[in-house]
């Protein structure tokens, strides 16, 4: 049922992931000034002359791209857990690889540029999505089991 507790968490990683497309997800800065972005593209340079894109990531634009994709196909498919389960343990696969590339290109800031961390929301929203994916996991699971009680007690 599309009411159950998975949707809402499907939801909430499908909205955290979805906003993950717009804007910057991690932000660096240097002590010359110059600031380092970690987006959908991938690394881009900052500077008082404008924004320049250092290394492009297509595996960071799939990712970005199929985890709120994904989200919204295993909402829409409430009546089949089956599908739904695969479809959110993809969702799990695919947050770990988004997580583990956010995670490789802050360290080759940090390692190449000199540049310091600065704190924003959506850094978290990766593990936001793990998290809610997780979450739905077990929701799906739990219905799964409910229903296979009711149908041996038939």
């Amino acid at each position: 049922m599309i009411q159950r507790i998975q949707t809402f968490w499907l939801l909430i990683s499908t909205i955290s992931s979805g906003l993950l497309i717009k804007g910057d997800i991690v932000d660096f800065t240097n002590k010359a000034g110059q600031r380092y972005l970690i987006g959908f593209s991938g690394i881009s340079g900052y500077n008082e002359t404008g924004n320049e894109l250092i290394t492009r990531s297509v595996p960071l634009e799939i990712l970005i791209i199929l985890i709120p994709l994904l989200s919204l196909i295993s909402i829409l498919y409430f009546k089949s857990r089956r599908i739904q389960k695969i479809l959110t343990l993809m969702i799990i696969g695919f947050s770990i690889c988004l997580i583990i590339h956010v995670s490789y290109y802050s360290y080759l800031i940090v390692r190449y540029y000199n540049a310091e961390l600065i704190p924003g929301i959506k850094m978290f929203f990766p593990l936001i999505i793990l998290v809610t994916a997780l979450l739905a996991y077990r929701g799906i699971s739990k219905d799964e089991n409910l229903v296979k009680s009711y149908d041996r007690l038939r």
